[in-house]
C-alpha cells in the first residue's frame, strides 16, 4: 500500500503539519521542565521553612517521603532520595543571585481547611523561579552541577554554558572533566591584548588550551596524526573549541602569486562573524611559526573574506609553549593571533584550581 502523497505540494503540506507536532512537543517538554523546577524549588522551600522553625525534625522528611508513597503512590519522584535532592537544590541556589532569596519572601498565615489542608497547617507565599536561570536547564543537568561544582561563581559558570552551547548531560560531564572553568578563568589572562581590543568577547570565546584527550594519540605523534585525529573526532572538536564554531574545511589551499599554500584547519564563528584559521604544531612553540600564519591570514582577508564579516583569526595550536617566549613574540604582533597548546590527556583539576586560587590571591 502507497502510503505517500500524490504530489509534492501535498508532501510539503504534511512536511510542515509535522512540523507544527514536534514544535508543541518540544515546548511541551520545555515547559515540564520550567514547572518541574519551579515545584521542586517550592516543596523544599516549605520543608526548610519548617526545619528552621524546629516544627520539624530531621526525620520528618524520611515519614513524608513514606507519607507521599503510601497515601499518594501516583505521584512519583518525592521519595527520600528525590526530597533530599530537593532540598540539597534549594540550599545551594537560595542564598545566591541567581533569584532573589526566597527565605525572606514566605509569608506564613493561618488558614481554614481547604482540601487536604486543615486548619492547623500554614502555608506559605510560593516564589516563581520560572523565569530565572535555574529553570533553564533540566533537573539531571542541576543535579550533576550541583554535585561536581564548589563555588557560586563555578556553578553560575556552567549553568549560563549550558544554556548557550545547549550541552546535553554527557558533554556537561564532559566539560567539567575537562576543566573548562577552570581553564577559562586562567586562560582569559593570556588572550593577547591586540585580539582583546578587536574582539572584545573573544574572552569568552578562545582558550590558552585546548583538551584533546578523545584523539587516543600517543604522547610522541606528528602534526598529519595530530589533524587526522581532529578531522576524524569533529564533534568532540566542536564540543571543545564551542558550538559557535562552524568546520570549513581541511587542508584549505589558498593560492599567492604561482604558489599555493594550505591552512591545516579552516573555520567560521557565528558569533564573532569571522573565520578562524587553525595552525597545527605537534612541537613546542617557535617565534617562527607566527610569520606563517599571519601569511595565512593575510592571504584570506585578502582573497576569501566576505565583505560583510570581520577581519580573520589566527590560532596557531602547539604541543607545549613557554608563556615568556609567546609574550616576546607577540609583543609587536599586530594580526589577531593567538597561541595556544593542546593536551592529550585530561588536565590535573587540583593542579588548576590551585593556579586558579594563586591568581585570584595576587
Amino acid at each position: 500500500m502507497n502510503l505517500q502523497p500524490s504530489n509534492n505540494v501535498l508532501l510539503k503540506q504534511f512536511h510542515e503539519i509535522v512540523y507544527l507536532i514536534k514544535s508543541a512537543q518540544s515546548n511541551a517538554i520545555v515547559s515540564i521542565n520550567v514547572e518541574m523546577i519551579n515545584l521542586y524549588w517550592n516543596v523544599d522551600q516549605y520543608i526548610s521553612l519548617q526545619l528552621s522553625r524546629t516544627a520539624w525534625g530531621n526525620k520528618t522528611i524520611d515519614e513524608l517521603a513514606a507519607f507521599i508513597q503510601q497515601e499518594y503512590p501516583e505521584i512519583k519522584g518525592f521519595n527520600r532520595r528525590g526530597l533530599y535532592r530537593m532540598k540539597q537544590f534549594f540550599e545551594t541556589y537560595s542564598s545566591e543571585k541567581f533569584v532573589t532569596s526566597a527565605m525572606t519572601q514566605m509569608q506564613i498565615s493561618d488558614s481554614q481547611e481547604s482540601g487536604i489542608v486543615s486548619s492547623a497547617m500554614t502555608q506559605f507565599k510560593t516564589n516563581d523561579i520560572r523565569k530565572t536561570i535555574l529553570a533553564k536547564v533540566s533537573w539531571t543537568h542541576h543535579l550533576t552541577i550541583i554535585s561536581r561544582t564548589k563555588t557560586d561563581e563555578e556553578r553560575e559558570f556552567y549553568l549560563n554554558l549550558c544554556i548557550k552551547e545547549k550541552y546535553t548531560v554527557r558533554e556537561l560531564d564532559r566539560q567539567i572533566d575537562s576543566s573548562i572553568f577552570e581553564r577559562a578563568m586562567i586562560g582569559n589572562v593570556a588572550i593577547p591584548a591586540t585580539l582583546k581590543k578587536a574582539y572584545p568577547d573573544v574572552v569568552n570565546i578562545l582558550k590558552d588550551k585546548y583538551i584533546v584527550e578523545f584523539t587516543g594519540l600517543a604522547d610522541i605523534h606528528n602534526e598529519n596524526e595530530l589533524q587526522k585525529n581532529l578531522i576524524g573526532k569533529m564533534k568532540q572538536f566542536i564540543l571543545e573549541l564551542g558550538k559557535d564554531f562552524l568546520f570549513y574545511d581541511e587542508e584549505y589551499r589558498i593560492q599567492v602569486g604561482n604558489s599555493d599554500f594550505y591552512i591545516d584547519l579552516l573555520f567560521f564563528h557565528r558569533g564573532l562573524q569571522c573565520l578562524v584559521a587553525f595552525e597545527l604544531k605537534a612541537e613546542r612553540f617557535k617565534p617562527e611559526h607566527l610569520g606563517q600564519l599571519n601569511f595565512y591570514l593575510e592571504a584570506l582577508d585578502r582573497d576569501v573574506k566576505k565583505v560583510n564579516e570581520n577581519p580573520s583569526i589566527g590560532i596557531l595550536l602547539c604541543k607545549d609553549k613557554d608563556d615568556e617566549v609567546v609574550e616576546y613574540a607577540m609583543s609587536r604582533f599586530v594580526s589577531p593571533t593567538m597561541v595556544a597548546e593542546y593536551q592529550t590527556q585530561l588536565p590535573n583539576k587540583k593542579l588548576l584550581q590551585q593556579k586558579l586560587r594563586e591568581l585570584y590571591n595576587n
